[in-house]
């Protein structure tokens, strides 16, 4: 969902998170995440690799901005684009 139109009390299913459509949703499942709840006091990187293993290929680097979109969200951070995070992921994270 565009991070504009995030409701945080509305937030049930995990297409209801900042950057999260249909196909990310379908990611989240494939490595146990099945609910928004689920994210809170996981890690970003963590989330990452675990996705990179479970495609068995690098993903591109750019998932890792959204993940950590939506791991800053769950904790209380305001929903923004994607990409407000990839300054913070090059300084941040050698993958």
């Amino acid at each position: 969902m565009h991070p504009s139109k995030v409701v945080r009390k509305n937030v049930k299913k995990l297409t209801d998170l900042p950057n999260i459509g249909v196909i990310l949703a379908k990611k989240l499942h494939y490595i146990g995440i099945k609910s928004p709840q689920m994210l809170e006091g996981k890690k970003s990187l963590e989330l990452y690799r675990l996705m990179c293993e479970q495609s068995g290929k690098r993903e591109d680097p750019c998932l890792l901005d959204v993940l950590i979109s939506i791991t800053d969200f769950i904790n209380g951070g305001e929903p923004r684009v994607w990409w407000y995070y990839t300054t913070e992921r090059k300084k941040s994270y050698q993958i």
